[in-house]
């Protein structure tokens, strides 16, 4: 097998594991410390990068591999492309990118909820 298409492939993997990190990690967050500040960055870097023109070094990498491979690369977001391949063909970017969004401000809101609770409870 071709070792660039291997490595698009493991990159591919590891944008999923991200995701997966983004949308649940939070429920493994409880008593870590270190984990819980990884995570609240992890979901900040899921804003900024769905919000403004930027493409998510995993993307480039994976594009990067896949050429190497001899296939072609998508042409759209590492999200655009798999949401509408996987889900719900033409979804419009702009959809995509808030639905993105809020998904990450409720997962900070959970954060945020935590915080106010431990905060009561030490009065």
């Amino acid at each position: 097998m071709n070792p660039w298409r291997i490595l698009a492939f493991v990159t591919l993997a590891l944008h999923l594991a991200w995701l997966v990190w983004i949308l649940l990690g939070w429920l493994v967050t409880r008593r870590r410390v270190l984990l819980r500040w990884l995570h609240i960055l992890s979901l900040l870097w899921g804003i900024v990068i769905s919000v403004f023109p930027w493409t998510c070094p995993l993307t480039y990498a994976e594009i990067y591999f896949e050429r190497r491979a001899g296939t072609n690369p998508y042409e759209k977001s590492f999200l655009e492309h798999y949401v509408e391949l996987l889900v719900y063909p033409n979804v419009p970017p702009r959809l995509l990118m808030w639905s993105a969004v809020a998904v990450c401000l409720l997962i900070l809101g959970t954060y945020v909820r935590r915080y106010m609770r431990k905060a009561d409870d030490a009065w």
